[in-house]
């Protein structure tokens, strides 16, 4: 039997469930809020919400692989693309554009003109600092770093500071090599 084709983010959308999607944008609006009252300084804030999302990515990896049917993808260049068309939409509903790539391949820019996440918010003048969308970053260093690729992710751009777009650059800083628990051979 041969195996099975990818499937299109939009094809993965349509066939995974779903919450409402005001109450995923409220509900992670109540927890940017409730951070903010924790833990006071913004710049906490975003650490925080970067680790979530790290901690989310590193799991979101195995549930992508098993409904996305993609195969090991070659390359930094690849494997952002598939994060863009097929993992943005699978989980977020909305694909992300792959520009701005440096001249050795190893940092670009994922564009989103869409995010569901800010639906419904802005910022007051005492959190311009927030990064409210900051989980998106740790959602793909978690992912990448799962796939052994090591990167440092920040956005340049944000819509809810007034920039046309939600652009957010993703570098790799090393490839890692797999390490198996145990060698066959002994």
């Amino acid at each position: 039997m041969a195996p099975a084709a990818p499937k299109s983010g939009d094809a993965i959308f349509a066939s995974v469930d779903r919450v409402n999607a005001e109450l995923f944008t409220l509900t992670y609006g109540a927890i940017v809020r409730q951070l903010l009252t924790d833990l006071e300084e913004v710049e906490e804030v975003n650490k925080q919400l970067d680790q979530m999302g790290y901690n989310m990515g590193v799991r979101l990896v195995d549930e992508f692989l098993a409904k996305s049917n993609v195969t090991r993808c070659v390359d930094f260049r690849e494997t952002t693309e598939v994060i863009a068309k097929v993992g943005f939409k699978m989980f977020l509903g909305v694909t992300a554009a792959v520009t701005n790539w440096d001249s050795e391949g190893t940092t670009c820019s994922l564009i989103l003109d869409d995010n569901p996440l800010v639906d419904f918010v802005e910022l007051p003048d005492n959190c311009q600092g927030l990064h409210y969308c900051n989980i998106l970053s740790g959602v793909v260093r978690g992912a990448l770093e799962m796939v052994s690729m090591k990167t440092e992710v920040a956005w340049l751009r944000d819509m809810l500071r007034g920039d046309d777009v939600f652009e957010l650059q993703v570098k790799l800083l090393k490839q890692v090599p797999e390490e198996y628990p145990y060698k066959d051979d002994e």
